[in-house]
């Protein structure tokens, strides 16, 4: 029975980061994995779907060439390439991964992984042949969440999708409806849109991307609209029924009709992989389809961790990203190792979605800062007001930036438009360190650049702006 200081079970962001760490300190470390190294987000979410997206946006930049004084003629796409490519990413990601675990001296055993009762760890492979036992003293659950289903409507990936069968369609379909607005949905709804499928949303809850600020869902639905794009809000998925070759989606409350569609992809969230692992044998405490841990991670049973999606922080809660799990894979660890990090500020976690226009926020929303007593000073600048958006011909969406009035904290920031997702760093650096709208404004921004409508916004919140 081999024997390590610290195990991970699985591979994603969380994992691989985890046993990078742990390595890096000084621990024997081990990972298991049943199916690829990267988990979900390298292989089937993250890093393939912006392979999608890009190409997506590439068509949709295509039909505007005339406005850049370009002409091109017949315009075409192939799907398979396009899905291959997105592969060939995905799996340039995994061999990525491969290699930091050779560099770090990291062993991978490939396998399930469970408890048995005296804690050691059985691994076995798919055809259920046990391939090794070892014994960890700490061990950190990284296994992840997968696509949740709605009520008793299951997957077959033929005609009701999750978000790894959505990118995997062989032939473009003609209808597609979309039970969910989240960053998956729209994600998935913009890259169909692009290439021609007839997009039907369905949302539950008022309006598109729910956690977002109101005013910057607004615009992202605004936009959807003028693509061709039909979103019912305050809608309820009823029934999905499967029909020869056709799928009916039966909803009710604004709408109350029945939608006939060739697929339908189901992006209602996600639920924690906590099944198969022999938790029950070791007595660890579930919770809301999660495991249910403290702010070190640590699970009710001595030497026994978890961290990303299936980590579930009671009674707070958390968001489900990828960055989040890197981020607790090394809080964890370094706790484990006696190190002080600190504990997770989740209100400075970065949220984005990648369709077009992009979204990017952190911290409260105008809404949830009203709802907790701030006095709040509000500052918001438009793309088509800033020089270099206008050059690029990308002038949809805004930054818009919340202060607390009596100190000018900055305690949350939205924006929506063309590179949202890369231009938040910024402001999750300002609001991490409690920085303030003047030290926005005195920060010099170089020109041009769609990071001056921070400085703008900003400016507008205390009556400094220039350029509106």
């Amino acid at each position: 029975m081999q024997e390590f200081d610290l195990t991970v079970i699985g591979s994603g962001p969380g994992g691989y980061t985890a046993a990078i760490r742990a390595a890096q300190l000084g621990f024997k470390t081990a990972i298991i994995e049943r199916d690829r190294l990267g988990g979900i987000c390298l292989n089937w979410g993250c890093i393939p779907t912006k392979s999608l997206l890009k190409d997506a946006q590439l068509m949709n930049s295509l039909k505007h060439l005339k406005e850049h004084g370009l002409s091109a003629d017949n315009i075409n796409f192939d799907l398979g390439k396009i899905v291959e490519r997105s592969r060939k990413v995905a799996l340039a990601s995994e061999k990525g991964v491969q290699f930091l675990m050779k560099k770090n001296k990291i062993p991978v055993f490939t396998g399930t992984a469970s408890f048995n009762n005296d804690k050691t760890i059985s691994i076995k492979s798919p055809d259920g042949k046990e391939i090794e036992t070892i014994k960890s003293l700490h061990t950190i659950l990284a296994t992840g969440a997968r696509s949740r289903t709605l009520g008793n409507i299951a997957f077959d990936e033929n005609k009701i999708l999750s978000s790894t069968g959505a990118m995997l369609q062989k032939e473009l379909p003609a209808k597609m409806t979309i039970v969910g607005s989240g960053a998956i949905g729209m994600e998935f709804a913009y890259f169909y849109n692009a290439f021609g499928t007839e997009v039907t949303i369905i949302e539950m809850l008022p309006n598109v991307l729910p956690v977002e600020d109101k005013e910057i869902s607004d615009v992202v639905a605004r936009e959807f609209r003028k693509l061709g794009i039909k979103i019912f809000t305050e809608t309820k998925t009823e029934d999905v029924q499967i029909k020869g070759n056709k799928v009916f989606t039966t909803v009710s409350g604004k709408a109350n009709e029945t939608f006939e569609s060739d697929v339908v992809l189901l992006a209602v969230g996600v639920t924690g992989n906590i099944e198969n692992m022999g938790l029950e044998n070791i007595g660890v405490e579930l919770f809301k389809n999660g495991i249910k841990v403290d702010t070190d991670y640590k699970t009710n049973v001595e030497g026994i961790y978890a961290i990303g999606d299936v980590a579930l922080i009671d009674p707070k809660g958390k968001p489900w990203l990828a960055h989040v799990a890197s981020t607790e894979g090394i809080n964890c660890v370094e706790k484990i190792k006696g190190l002080t990090p600190g504990n997770i500020d989740y209100q400075n976690i970065p949220g984005c979605t990648y369709c077009q226009p992009q979204v990017a926020s952190v911290g409260y929303t105008e809404e949830k800062a009203k709802a907790l007593g701030f006095d709040i000073k509000i500052g918001k600048f438009p793309f088509s007001a800033n020089g270099k958006s206008r050059a690029m011909g990308e002038t949809t969406g805004l930054v818009k930036l919340i202060f607390e009035a009596k100190y000018g904290e900055l305690i949350g920031a939205h924006i929506v438009g063309s590179e949202a997702t890369e231009m938040i760093s910024e402001l999750v650096t300002v609001k991490s360190l409690e920085g303030t709208g003047e030290s926005i404004i005195k920060t010099v921004h170089a020109h041009p650049t769609l990071s001056e409508s921070i400085l703008e916004a900003a400016g507008v919140a205390f009556g400094e702006a220039i350029n509106i």
